[in-house]
């Protein structure tokens, strides 16, 4: 038998039974492999030796031993180890996980990492994801700088040469920084500090991997259509886009454009500056109204101030918002169903807040005190769920019996159809995932259809904050988006999806959407 050969016999003996976890581990040093050890003790490891020759070697006969499975019955394989950092913000102790892998003869894709990357970081671990360069001998000075320029992060000498082991199963890459540019492994000293340092940020990030890799599994993903970004949505981020094209950055926008982390920072890495109020802006200058609308009083303070204003706000809610204008005129009281803390809330009920009356459940409407039960009429928040505002708006008929109402529901096209879609959804699914924002209501509200028709549901930024043991007992996994949320987020759940362990997708519609909204005269491309 070969040295590599040898070298890939599997750890476990005979007649050790197959772990739990579907996963294979491999390190290419002695000093890899027993951080690996000592921190998954769960898993099968198998040591395959430094440098690009072993590894190709290694990559032909890995898994292999006559008794035990071959690389294509793991449901996922694993390479562990130490990195040199190509990326100066890098430190020793950083782990570093591939988006891909290059070689000399080319380069392989990656697993998507995101969810094994935000269990690292929820445990304390400083992580970099990006493309990981394979050498065939040590990189320094020099080479170092050339191979960061060519976009990799970070350096080692066997991924490149062991990614063909993966034979199709999904495949990550861990790595472990050691030395830097400034601690390169020419200087003993500073070397043996960063290999302590190493050592055990590889030990922890190991044990930290048995939490992702119960979760490894085969599973299918149902996609929610319609999902994601509406047209208001689609039209208020454009006019930011446009904004900062024609006047420049900065631009300001008053509150988030829409409620989405994702979207806010890139608008800000763009040149957009958000502000809470207007007082923020400097006098003449331009400055956007959100999707949601704002009061009167605050067009009064942009007109005083003498600011430039771009009005992103959706047309659904400047509806409402002429509604209560027209009830507030004819001295009618206006219950707004809604949450009091919300923007648009705000905003419509700056319309007429004399009259207006903000109430959330049913429990609240007995306690409503009007100045005439023959003249009160309703309206609501346009992102809320469709069945709870039936329900309130029902009390409040049943106590005032000359109710008033909107000639058409308030409550968005947007907002109905992906409720819709969500409980067809729900009904056969182990699991239903909704990205958007927490501060994001018709993302939250996504959320407590599903559960209300009996599938458990969470809500996630993005893929990352998917926590491995939602996923344990969950086959059949429903994903949608709320209506502020980029179908960018919904791609790169189902690729992590797909990354811990592959996954089937399809989708199931219930409307489609063809509506879109018209720029604020005066922007380039006006359409």
């Amino acid at each position: 038998m070969t040295r590599a050969a040898a070298a890939a016999r599997v750890v476990q003996c005979e007649d050790t039974p197959a772990p739990e976890h579907g996963l294979l581990i491999l390190a290419p040093l002695s000093v890899e492999a027993k951080a690996v050890r000592a921190g998954a003790p769960w898993a099968e490891v198998q040591r395959i030796g430094m440098g690009p020759r072993r590894a190709a070697r290694s990559a032909q006969v890995v898994g292999w031993d006559g008794a035990h499975r071959a690389p294509s019955q793991w449901a996922a394989i694993l390479i562990a180890g130490f990195c040199g950092a190509l990326d100066p913000e890098l430190e020793p102790g950083d782990v570093v996980l591939a988006s891909e892998v290059r070689g000399p003869t080319g380069t392989s894709t990656c697993a998507d990492p995101a969810i094994l990357a935000g269990v690292l970081r929820r445990g304390g671990m400083r992580v970099h994801v990006g493309p990981i360069a394979s050498s065939q001998r040590l990189v320094l000075r020099e080479r170092r700088r050339t191979l960061q320029r060519t976009g990799a992060i970070a350096v080692d000498m066997e991924s490149a040469w062991l990614a063909p082991a993966a034979q199709g199963k999904p495949l990550v890459v861990l790595r472990v920084v050691l030395d830097t540019e400034r601690h390169e492994l020419l200087r003993p000293a500073r070397t043996v500090l960063g290999a302590a340092t190493a050592y055990r940020a590889l030990r922890r990030a190991c044990a930290l991997v048995g939490e992702w890799a119960q979760a490894l599994a085969e599973r299918e993903v149902v996609l929610a259509s319609p999902r994601a970004s509406c047209a208001g949505v689609d039209r208020a981020v454009q006019i930011v886009e446009r904004a900062l094209e024609e006047h420049g950055p900065p631009v300001y926008v008053r509150k988030q454009i829409v409620h989405n982390a994702h979207v806010i920072a890139e608008l800000e890495r763009r040149g957009a500056v958000f502000v809470q109020e207007l007082d923020e802006v400097p006098r003449g200058a331009t400055v956007i109204f959100s999707a949601h609308g704002v009061s009167p009083t605050v067009r009064e303070q942009a007109s005083r101030l003498g600011l430039e204003v771009i009005d992103a706000t959706c047309p659904l809610v400047a509806k409402v918002h002429a509604e209560a204008r027209r009830f507030s005129a004819q001295q009618m009281d206006i219950v707004l169903v809604g949450h009091e803390d919300h923007e648009e809330i705000e905003g419509t009920k700056g319309e007429a807040p004399e009259r207006t009356h903000v109430i959330s459940t049913v429990e609240e409407v007995a306690d409503l005190a009007v100045r005439d039960p023959e003249r009160v009429a309703y309206l609501t928040q346009t992102t809320l769920a469709v069945d709870e505002t039936a329900t309130v708006v029902d009390a409040l008929r049943e106590r005032f019996p000359s109710l008033r109402g909107p000639a058409a529901s308030d409550i968005c096209y947007a907002t109905q159809n992906r409720q819709d879609a969500v409980r067809a959804l729900a009904s056969d699914c182990d699991l239903v995932l909704v990205v958007g924002s927490p501060n994001s209501s018709n993302s939250r509200r996504l959320v407590e259809v599903a559960e209300r028709a009996g599938c458990p549901a969470m809500l996630i930024d993005d893929a990352s904050q998917i926590p491995p043991e939602r996923l344990v007992a969950a086959r059949r996994i429903g994903l949608t988006a709320g209506a502020s949320a980029p179908e960018a987020l919904v791609d790169g759940v189902v690729r992590a999806l797909q990354g811990i362990g592959g996954a089937m997708v399809s989708e199931r519609t219930v409307a489609t959407e063809d509506i879109h909204f018209k720029l604020p005269a005066g922007l380039r491309g006006e359409n």
